[in-house]
């Protein structure tokens, strides 16, 4: 997924605050997740909500202000826990973020075996 750099993403360094990787990962997951019929509309109507369990992140070099990048994923089943591998590209091409994000799904409240995720990803597992 296409991303530019905004301004208000850059600390006083001018480059990305650590925190916005964050942000574009998980704006990646959302866009997938629609694209696989799992909007945030159609989660809220099936009472699930996807809940992230853990993150791990390494952060290999910076971006800069107007700086254009591509944000990834990719995705396994691990039991009940679904985690996606995502990873930042700047335009070169160069590793910028790589990171494990493990996800579960809540239905009503309690955790579920993550059956209906499953099925929704069956095309990406």
């Amino acid at each position: 997924m296409p991303f530019k750099v905004r301004d208000y993403e850059v600390d006083c360094e001018g480059i990305v605050n650590n925190a916005n990787y964050l942000h574009y990962m998980e704006h990646t997951r959302h866009e997938f997740c629609a694209a696989a019929g799992l909007s945030f509309a159609r989660m809220r109507e099936l009472r699930m909500s996807p809940v992230v369990r853990k993150v791990k992140i390494e952060y290999v070099r910076s971006l800069g202000l107007g700086e254009e990048f591509t944000s990834c994923l990719d995705l396994r089943r691990d039991g009940a826990r679904f985690v996606f591998r995502q990873w930042i590209l700047n335009s070169s091409g160069q590793l910028i973020v790589d990171a494990l994000v493990t996800v579960v799904n809540v239905i009503d409240g309690r955790p579920s075996r993550g059956d209906e995720f499953a099925e929704a990803f069956a095309a990406y597992l």
